[in-house]
C-alpha cells in the first residue's frame, strides 16, 4: 500500500466529510446524536433568508457531518455512508426503535461485523463493527469473485450482496409522496 500524503484539516473534520441535502435536517440531526452519538457544533448554524436550515455540522468519532434543508426545488439525495461503531448489535437497536429499516443485519464480513439500515430520511449507513481480519488469499478471493459472477459460493457474502441489490431501487421511494416541509 502507498502512503498518501493527507492534507491537514481543522480538529473534528477529516480530509472528506459528508454534506446531508435533506428534508427535516433538524430531525436528522437528533436521530444521528440519539443512534451514534456527537456533538452538534451550534456555533455554525445557519438559517438562509428563506427560513432554512442553510449549514449545521454534527461531529461524530472525530468526523464532521454537515447538514442542510432541502429546497423545495431541490431534488431528493440520499447519501451512503460508513460509519464505524463499538457495537453494532445496539446501535442498529437504537436505529430501529427510531425509525431505520434494517436492511442487512449484522453478518460476517472477513472478520468484521457488517451491517446496513436505511434512516427514516432515506439515507443508507454501512454499519462496521471492527473485528480481528483474518489472512486473505487475495488472489483466490479475485478468482472466486470472477467466477461468482451470479452466485455467490459464501452465504454471508451472498446475504451482504443480495440486501443490497433488494434496497438500493426503494431508496427514498417512500419519501417521494412524502409533502415538502413547510
Amino acid at each position: 500500500m502507498t502512503s498518501v500524503n493527507t492534507p491537514p484539516a481543522p480538529p473534528g473534520f477529516s480530509t472528506l466529510n459528508p454534506f446531508f441535502i435533506t428534508r427535516d435536517a433538524d430531525g436528522l440531526i437528533a436521530y444521528l446524536r440519539e443512534v451514534f452519538g456527537g456533538e452538534e457544533h451550534l456555533d455554525v448554524r445557519t438559517v438562509d433568508i428563506d427560513g432554512l436550515l442553510l449549514h449545521a455540522e454534527l461531529e461524530i468519532g472525530g468526523t464532521t457531518l454537515m447538514f442542510g434543508e432541502r429546497k423545495p426545488d431541490w431534488p431528493f439525495l440520499p447519501q451512503l455512508t460508513q460509519i464505524y461503531v463499538d457495537d453494532a448489535e445496539s446501535v442498529l437497536a437504537r436505529a430501529a426503535a427510531r425509525g431505520a429499516r434494517i436492511v442487512t443485519r449484522p453478518t460476517d464480513f472477513f472478520g468484521t461485523d457488517f451491517a446496513r439500515m436505511i434512516d427514516p430520511w432515506g439515507n443508507m449507513w454501512w454499519v462496521w463493527q471492527h473485528g480481528e481480519a483474518p489472512e486473505l488469499d487475495w488472489d483466490a478471493a479475485a478468482d472466486e469473485t470472477e467466477s461468482a459472477s451470479a452466485e455467490w459460493s459464501d452465504p454471508d457474502l451472498a446475504y451482504i450482496h443480495r440486501t443490497l441489490i433488494e434496497a438500493m431501487p426503494s431508496l427514498g421511494a417512500e419519501l417521494e409522496s412524502e409533502p415538502e416541509p413547510r
